[in-house]
């Protein structure tokens, strides 16, 4: 994985410190101190031990294709390994961080089957005042590790993932963003995929989930631009009618 390592000789800032930092502050602003923050290597550092899924397709010959991908074991955070906090991102801010990382972001179907395969399934915890502060950002951060309790392993039905959608292609939204999951313990997601949103609209609900970059197709690496070009093997991380939507 190519994650920067903090360096013990620069000032760190914890989970709460940053979230004291953004309180008052808009996306822009908040985008901008998460992304130096994460990118000089300022996250809890168990997001570096990625968690295999594995995943299936019949094609058209009846023949069934075997894949498997990395993915982080929770969403994207900042601070320390004991004082850490997730954070909600801008798709642009996202993306610059997943490129760095050599990762990308889910589709769709990677969320549906990450939530199956995942150890720990939290119940989504909805809040419905002052959905874009930071100050509820972290309230829902806090809210979420009450609920965790210490527990280790992949982790999912906390957050709704920004993910990439052929959406924002065809249904002509290039300055959007996609969201999609929050699953219940029913496996059903709290929201559909959906477009709607401008790109620059964060709420407390929105996570970041970093999907490493190559995808191991019966048994071989492929990068996931490959496989997301293929129209067989495309079904292997998307179900939409249109993969072709592969990065902000």
């Amino acid at each position: 994985m190519h994650w920067p390592v903090r360096q013990p000789s620069t000032e760190t800032k914890t989970g709460t410190d940053f979230y004291q930092t953004v309180a008052a502050c808009k996306w822009k602003q908040r985008d901008s101190l998460a992304v130096a923050e994460i990118l000089s290597g300022n996250y809890p550092s168990y997001l570096r031990k990625f968690v295999r899924i594995h995943t299936s397709i019949t094609d058209s010959s009846g023949k069934t294709i075997f894949a498997y991908f990395y993915v982080a074991p929770d969403y994207l955070s900042v601070g320390t390994d004991d004082d850490w906090a997730r954070i909600p991102l801008t798709p642009m801010a996202a993306q610059q961080i997943a490129d760095s990382f050599h990762c990308f972001l889910p589709t769709r179907k990677m969320v549906n089957t990450i939530y199956e395969q995942a150890v720990v399934k939290l119940v989504p915890v909805p809040m419905y005042a002052f959905r874009d502060s930071s100050v509820t950002m972290w309230q829902h951060h806090l809210i979420i590790e009450g609920q965790r309790k210490g527990r280790k392993g992949l982790i999912a039905g906390i957050k709704k993932d920004l993910v990439i959608s052929g959406k924002l292609i065809h249904d002509a939204k290039p300055e959007h963003e996609a969201i999609y999951g929050w699953h219940k313990p029913d496996g059903n997601p709290i929201q559909p995929l959906y477009t709607g949103h401008i790109n620059w609209w964060v709420d407390y609900s929105h996570g970041i989930r970093l999907v490493y970059r190559t995808i191991w197709v019966n048994g071989k690496p492929m990068d996931y631009m490959q496989v997301m070009k293929n129209s067989t093997l495309q079904k292997l991380l998307c179900d939409e009618e249109w993969c072709d939507f592969l990065r902000y």
